[in-house]
């Protein structure tokens, strides 16, 4: 086979020591199978009756790279051009006719184009046996000398014709009519006429006669050159004086056969690997010799012998240098499917003859990898190996692939077979992506851990060999800005500058990347969670807090602590120190200080201290249950007092809020926004009523009556509207003329008015308590509230500070002067 490759030039891009070539592989016929009418031209059978015209055959391929192809045939110098071809379509038409008695075979060179590598492939196409041929009559004319002294019924004259079909079509009938021979075949008739002369004299030189005819012979592919085929006999015609025969070869040898001239016999004088035909047809002429050594008469023989292969060859495989049963390759990882494995340079050759040159060839090994064109071989091929499956091509599962490529005979009953090793080197590619050992890490550190701290290692591995498996880590995130990431390592450790602070962030979530050489990477998250120490000791609002306390009601302290989780910011509260003691008891929990619960007055009271002022001291300690735990301590000042003075609403009220001024001053604006609305509708009611009286009314004044002095005792009454007891009691109504005109303003009417009074004060309250003995003086107690944190916006003070005082001090004013004028100690 002949392969003509047109390469174009070579891109070789380079880059850290690895170069890749991109080629332009050549394009390949189809394997071609038995009874094919499509492929490369490979075992064609052809009729030599197939007319002129007719459309034998397409030859089909494809190119690896997807390109368009086209196809050729040429036929070597000399020889006669037999087919035509449509270069695009392959299709292979007849335009000479075909003569099988000429030229039983035809070498033909078919080629396959992609446009830059052309493929050419010499191919032998056989012409099979037709019923074409007429009959020929050998050795005429036919002129018969009978003595006339010849019997009766004896045999005068032997004629012979050769009809060059094969089988049935070269069967000859002979009859003495016109006509002459016939033969029968594909229903056609060929018959061929000689005519006979018959000499009937007394002379007694006749021809010699060939005995044993047809002659056929058998030269076997084992057969020694100079060895003896078959030996041709023929006598004299005359009985009497019978004279030499001499033999001789007339055609048909080629110089590869030899008779011996004095008994006939046919020897082969070149080995039968020499033989280049597989039937031979001689004509041997039988000649009588008379005394004198000339030549008298003569007779022709036609002998065939046929070149027998016997099989006993089995196919071997060639490389580059002769027979070869190793065949190595290297090549990467993951070629393209349909790819064909051109460093593979192997042709494989069954030297026998027909039927027995037929092998078929499969690849054993890995199954689904390659493929292996052609399957079917005649004689002689060369092997072509394709990709099948590419991603099993992988250097990291195999860095090398071996088969064994096996030809096995067909048809033979020896079934000869050989092998030969097939060994894949595989180069490595960067084909695979780092892979992190998990999709996500979760991590904890403690928030006291110094900069610089390890926090988690990630790790990544990517498969690929070299360069191509190096992992270079990196992070990136909204929570990157503690963190750093050794590139090579993989682990994550915190910026030396960097504090963490569970109250401040306790949680951070970011990316962490894996990426090789060439930028292939992956991405895991990462969650850290900064766990918190105990680092905060309890706080209180104030260092010094002031609490009133009301007996029977507790009073209640708060510290927090800063810390963010349990039981780090769980405080709790002990009294450390009271004057004197077993007086109050506190919750643990909550921090409410409570009497003990034999103390339910003041007398008790006074009766375990000199203290009459009923002010406390108290060391009060929260602490937290971290470990190890903080705490903090501050002085608590307690006045306790009794609510005995007040059962009133108001009074219940202004008790409560005596420590929170702010919530009094809130409740009482929004009674007095309450009465604003009210007047709002009571004088649109008015407005409405009077704009849709059709009257001329007078212009009135509504003046309130003057209320009178209750003698009644009642409880804050200067704090309270008093209800009149009837619609004629509220309101008195007189007419204003002096200051108001009519609603005709004619001026006309004088109508006297008078000035309304001012309403009286309410009257001073009644004491509901006697004043206590030895008690010249009374401690107005302190307003109760809840305490105030350290951590209370500024400017929220600010803002209420000024309502507040004033409020505090019109509150004592109004007690001091009730006390004043009562000389007693209440509330």
């Amino acid at each position: 086979m002949k392969h003509v490759r047109h390469f174009t030039p070579l891109l070789v891009l380079c880059s850290m020591q690895v170069c890749l070539v991109h080629a332009n592989y050549a394009p390949y016929f189809f394997d071609n199978g038995p009874s094919s009418t499509n492929g490369n031209m490979a075992l064609l059978s052809l009729s030599e009756d197939t007319s002129i015209g007719t459309h034998v055959y397409t030859l089909n391929g494809t190119d690896p790279e997807g390109e368009p192809v086209t196809y050729g045939i040429k036929f070597e110098a000399g020889l006669r051009r037999y087919f035509a071809i449509d270069v695009n379509f392959g299709n292979v038409t007849l335009i000479e006719e075909l003569d099988r008695e000429k030229e039983d075979e035809i070498e033909v060179i078919v080629s396959i184009s992609d446009g830059i590598n052309t493929v050419d492939e010499k191919v032998r196409i056989l012409i099979t046996d037709a019923n074409d041929e007429s009959p020929e009559f050998i050795n005429t004319p036919y002129i018969v000398h009978v003595p006339e002294d010849t019997p009766s019924g004896s045999s005068i004259l032997k004629t012979e014709a050769v009809d060059r079909d094969t089988g049935s079509g070269g069967s000859i009938n002979y009859f003495l009519q016109d006509g002459g021979g016939k033969l029968r075949g594909n229903n056609k008739v060929f018959s061929a006429t000689t005519t006979v002369t018959i000499n009937v004299e007394d002379v007694q030189d006749t021809p010699p006669m060939f005995i044993g005819t047809p002659y056929y012979g058998y030269v076997y592919e084992d057969t020694l050159a100079g060895s003896e085929v078959l030996t041709v006999i023929a006598l004299d015609g005359d009985r009497g004086k019978p004279n030499n025969i001499h033999y001789s070869l007339v055609n048909g040898s080629e110089s590869s056969f030899d008779i011996n001239n004095a008994t006939g016999a046919i020897s082969v004088i070149k080995s039968p690997n020499q033989l280049k035909k597989e039937v031979y047809e001689l004509k041997i002429q039988a000649s009588e010799l008379s005394a004198e050594g000339n030549v008298s008469v003569y007779a022709f023989a036609t002998v065939i012998i046929r070149i027998v292969d016997l099989n006993n060859h089995p196919p071997t495989f060639y490389g580059e240098n002769g027979p070869q049963n190793r065949f190595e390759l290297t090549m990467y990882e993951h070629p393209p499917e349909g790819e064909i494995l051109r460093g593979l340079k192997i042709t494989v050759n069954d030297s026998d003859q027909g039927a027995n040159a037929k092998f078929n060839l499969r690849l054993v090994g890995p199954g689904g990898i390659f493929r292996v064109v052609p399957q079917t071989v005649l004689n002689e091929a060369q092997v072509t190996v394709i990709v099948e499956n590419s991603a099993t091509i992988d250097y990291e599962q195999f860095q090398m692939l071996s088969f064994k490529l096996l030809a096995i005979e067909v048809n033979t009953p020896e079934k000869f077979s050989s092998t030969a090793d097939i060994v894949i080197r595989l180069l490595d590619t960067n084909d695979n992506v780092p892979k992190f050992s998990s999709d996500y890490y979760i991590a904890r550190i403690p928030e006291n851990s110094p900069g610089g701290s390890n926090v988690v290692a990630v790790t990544a591995t990517d498969p690929d060999s070299g360069l191509w498996g190096e992992v270079k880590y990196s992070i990136y995130g909204t929570g990157t800005d503690l963190f750093l990431i050794h590139p090579s390592t993989g682990i994550i450790y915190t910026q030396p500058w960097a504090v963490l602070d569970a109250e401040v962030s306790s949680k951070y979530n970011f990316y962490v990347k894996a990426e090789d050489t060439e930028g292939k990477y992956s991405l895991a998250e990462v969650f850290i969670t900064v766990l918190d120490v105990n680092d905060h000791p309890p706080e209180f609002s104030e260092n010094i807090q002031e609490k009133t306390m009301i007996i029977g009601s507790p009073v209640k302290i708060e510290a927090v602590d800063q810390d963010a989780e349990e039981p780090n910011n769980i405080v709790d509260y002990s009294i450390m120190q009271a004057d004197p003691a077993n007086v109050f008891d506190i919750d643990q929990s909550t921090g409410e200080i409570k009497l003990k619960s034999y103390i339910r007055s003041l007398d008790i009271i006074h009766n375990i201290t000199k203290n009459k002022d009923c002010i406390w001291s108290l060391i009060v300690q929260a602490k937290d249950r971290g470990s190890p735990s903080f705490s903090t301590t501050a002085v608590l000042k307690i006045d306790i007092t009794e609510e005995t003075l007040h059962k009133g609403p108001m009074a219940a009220f202004l008790m409560q809020t005596k420590d929170n001024p702010m919530k009094a001053l809130g409740v009482l604006a929004g009674v007095m926004g309450i009465m604003v609305m009210i007047t709002i509708i009571i004088s649109t009611v008015m407005f409405w009523r009077n704009k849709r009286s059709n009257k001329i009314m007078p212009v009135r004044r509504i003046i309130r009556k003057r209320q009178t002095q209750q003698t009644r005792a009642v409880r804050m009454e200067w704090l309270k509207f008093k209800r009149p007891s009837t619609a004629a009691e509220k309101f008195a109504i007189e007419d204003d003329t002096k200051s108001l005109k009519n609603e005709n303003s004619n001026n006309n009417i004088q109508i006297p008015s008078l000035l309304p009074s001012a309403p009286s004060p309410p009257p001073p309250p009644i004491p509901l308590l006697a004043p206590k003995k030895n008690s010249t003086e009374w401690r107005v107690p302190t307003v109760s509230g809840s305490l105030t944190p350290m951590f209370i916006n500024k400017q929220l003070k600010k803002g209420h500070s000024s309502a507040h005082n004033a409020l505090v001090s019109e509150l004592k004013q109004k007690f001091e002067k009730r006390n004043a004028g009562s000389n007693t100690c209440h509330l």
